[in-house]
């Protein structure tokens, strides 16, 4: 039973896809994989006639080659406008929440109690479970209210690898300020940092890399290219996406697809680094 989680310095910082990566390459180095997420907020389901749950898990369940359950995405949170979502949990329909509401008198108690249930249940049937966070945990005005992130992430005595955009900029601020800016308990659970979409002469970076481990004691696992990848993407900021069809012939496509980006994510990271942290 281990856990690895990807966190991110943003939303949009390449999660979602880094996590769909890693499972497929850990389930082709043998080992029973499902990724995770306790909350997710998207409009874009993975629907059965039992349950509903985010495609982004989905569509990681299908790198990993696992059964799509609820219990990989216990929380669902669709927004509706107004500072509300329909919420969703285990797949189904609970009800309406206001966003006080839900950070007040639920995420805590009911909520924490919904995800680490999930979560134990997976890392009871599976080698390894992938974690993948939501947005940032440096929020530092709703942390006592985060549990996609150090909280989950301390439940499931995972490590942490923390992953930015460099192709917006300011990468190793971002990184930097997210250590200084996460509480002191939870700075010893990352163990690396991934730079995402880059273009360039890797070379460059190198001295930034030294410079940020004096900084943090945290080393860089990876720096992965920027890529073209034609995966449905999650409704966020700089994302158009579209409703998707789960017929036999577009899963054929992701699964195509996964394997090309297991293969560039595998060729940009210190995946033995990695496997050792899961040892």
């Amino acid at each position: 039973m281990k856990s690895l989680m990807i966190q991110g310095t943003s939303s949009g910082a390449g999660k979602t896809t880094l996590v769909a990566a890693l499972c497929r390459i850990f389930s082709d180095k043998g080992y029973s994989v499902a990724p995770f997420k306790s909350q997710n907020m998207s409009n874009f389901g993975y629907i059965t006639p039992d349950f509903e749950i985010s495609r982004a898990q989905a569509i990681q369940a299908f790198g990993a080659r696992c059964e799509i359950t609820s219990d990989l995405n216990p929380i669902l949170l669709k927004p509706v406008g107004n500072y509300s979502s329909v919420v969703y949990l285990n797949g189904k329909r609970f009800k309406k929440m206001h966003a006080k509401e839900y950070y007040e008198k639920f995420v805590n108690s009911e909520g924490m109690k919904l995800a680490s249930k999930s979560l134990k249940t997976l890392q009871k049937n599976f080698d390894l479970v992938i974690i993948e966070g939501a947005g940032s945990p440096a929020e530092i005005n709703l942390q006592k209210y985060d549990i996609a992130n150090m909280k989950i992430a301390k439940k499931a005595n995972a490590n942490v690898l923390l992953v930015t955009d460099i192709d917006k900029g300011g990468s190793f601020a971002s990184l930097a300020g997210t250590m200084a800016l996460i509480e002191k308990q939870y700075q010893k659970l990352v163990k690396g940092f991934i730079f995402n979409k880059f273009r360039g002469d890797i070379d460059v970076l190198k001295p930034g890399f030294k410079k940020l481990k004096n900084l943090t004691n945290v080393p860089v696992v990876g720096t992965i290219p920027l890529i073209s990848i034609n995966l449905p993407e999650e409704d966020s900021l700089n994302s158009n996406p579209k409703d998707f069809v789960w017929n036999n012939k577009n899963i054929k496509k992701i699964d195509n697809e996964l394997n090309k980006l297991s293969k560039i994510v595998k060729s940009n990271m210190d995946i033995k680094s990695i496997e050792k942290m899961l040892q």
